[in-house]
């Protein structure tokens, strides 16, 4: 593709495909990204909340790229404006989301790790963080979770367990980055944004994921049938292959 095609989007996770995990966005990767706006338009889609994105991508990040869709779409801009924004407590109700807020402080408190520290459970507007270390840990605790969660398999026995006690309440719970995993309506996943984009004409949609296994949140975006999917490793990884799509 030598020449620009404004019908092409690339959407990109953002912890692990344009930056690593939890940090901003290196110098060279942000200019190769405003080079491929040159020839494509271009979207980030994460499962963190607005503010998180803006830490890793730039305070400026609804202007650098064509879309932003924080929480998986579930709040989302468009050239630089507000488009849109879904309510989980709106959606689910408060008995169900405090049922399951009750449920999770509980079974944190059973559960022992190598450390603790605070904000077990963000509240987002379209989901529920939940974070069994606490999100206020350092990023050497942050690691030093990771590692043990990969032997241990803290989270995903957490989310077999509220698989089980929410069954049939509509729920779906999805691995993400390092430390946490989201609590969200049935479809709200990352998918949510591809409705959004869908009325906009394009022939062709790209998604860049590194979490694209099942149960990881990249899963169904990858595997949607209105994208063409891309499983990346690093943000390194993702340039290369962006280079050999557009730039070759």
């Amino acid at each position: 593709m030598a020449t620009s095609d404004p019908l092409v989007l690339c959407l990109f996770d953002v912890d692990g495909t344009l930056t690593a995990p939890r940090q901003k966005i290196t110098a060279d990767m942000a200019e190769f990204l405003q080079k491929l706006r040159q020839k494509v338009k271009v979207g980030v889609v994460g499962g963190s909340d607005l503010e998180k994105i803006q830490e890793q991508l730039g305070d400026d990040v609804t202007e650098k790229f064509d879309y932003v869709f924080p929480e998986n779409g579930l709040v989302a801009f468009k050239d630089g404006e507000f488009l849109s924004k879904q309510s989980i407590q709106g959606h689910l109700g408060e008995d169900i989301l405090q049922d399951l807020i009750n449920y999770c402080l509980s079974y944190i408190a059973k559960i022992k790790l190598p450390k603790k520290r605070g904000t077990f459970i963000e509240f987002r507007s379209g989901m529920l963080n939940i974070s069994p270390i606490g999100r206020s840990c350092s990023q050497e605790e942050r690691i030093e979770f990771y590692e043990y969660d990969k032997r241990e398999h803290i989270r995903e026995k957490f989310v077999a367990d509220l698989q089980r006690e929410f069954a049939g309440k509509g729920l779906t719970f999805s691995i993400g980055g390092q430390i946490s995993f989201d609590v969200f309506p049935n479809s709200w996943d990352k998918r949510y944004c591809l409705g959004i984009v869908g009325n906009d004409g394009y022939k062709t949609i790209y998604f860049f994921g590194d979490k694209t296994m099942p149960g990881g949140n990249d899963y169904e975006i990858y595997t949607d049938s209105r994208t063409i999917g891309h499983t990346v490793t690093s943000p390194e990884d993702t340039r290369r292959i962006c280079e050999e799509l557009f730039f070759k």
